[in-house]
C-alpha cells in the first residue's frame, strides 16, 4: 500500500507545534502573566486578574487540543488498520489523547467556573489541587507528544507490514 508522505508531514507538524506550544505556555506565557510586578511600571496585575487572562488563553488552547487528540485518534487508527503497529506509539498516543481530552474538556472548564465564582473560590484547596492536577497533565501531555513524535519518526524508517 502507497504511504501519504504529506499526512505523515501534516501529522509531525501537528505533534511538533503542540509540543512546542504547551512548552511555551507554561515556560514563557505563565510566568510572564504572572509574575506582571517584575515587567511593568506603574501596572500591577493581580493573581486572581492573572488567572482569569491565562484561563481565557487556555480556553483557547483547549480548542487545539481537542482537533489534536482527533487527528490523533484518526492518525493512530489508520497506521493501526495499515499494519504499523507498535506499542510505544500506541501508548504514547493513547496518552495524548487522554491528557489532551482532560485538559480541555475537564480542567480548563472546571477552572474557568471556579474563577467565575471570584477570588475566594481560587484561593481554596480544592482550587489548589485542581491547578495543580492540570499542571501535572499538562506535562504528562508534554512528554507524551515527544514521544510520539519520535517514535513516529523512528518507525518511518522501518517498512510497513503489507496485509
Amino acid at each position: 500500500m502507497k504511504k501519504n508522505i504529506y499526512l505523515d508531514f501534516t501529522y509531525f507538524i501537528v505533534l511538533a507545534a503542540t509540543f512546542g506550544a504547551v512548552l511555551v505556555l507554561g515556560a514563557i506565557v505563565a510566568p510572564v502573566i504572572f509574575h506582571t510586578d517584575k515587567i511593568t511600571v506603574n501596572l500591577l496585575i493581580d493573581h486572581y486578574n492573572a488567572g482569569i487572562i491565562m484561563g481565557e488563553i487556555f480556553h483557547r488552547f483547549s480548542y487545539w487540543t481537542y482537533f489534536v487528540a482527533t487527528f490523533v485518534a484518526l492518525y493512530e487508527a489508520k497506521a493501526y488498520k495499515m499494519g504499523q503497529r507498535d506499542a510505544i506509539s500506541f501508548a504514547a498516543a493513547v496518552t495524548v489523547i487522554f491528557a489532551s481530552l482532560m485538559f480541555s474538556a475537564v480542567y480548563v472548564p472546571k477552572i474557568l467556573s471556579m474563577q467565575a465564582l471570584g477570588a475566594e473560590a481560587t484561593q481554596s484547596d480544592t482550587f489548589e489541587h485542581l491547578h495543580i492536577a492540570s499542571e501535572i497533565d499538562f506535562k504528562i501531555l508534554a512528554f507524551a507528544l515527544l514521544v510520539l513524535f519520535v517514535r513516529r519518526l523512528m518507525l518511518l524508517r522501518v517498512p510497513s507490514k503489507s496485509l
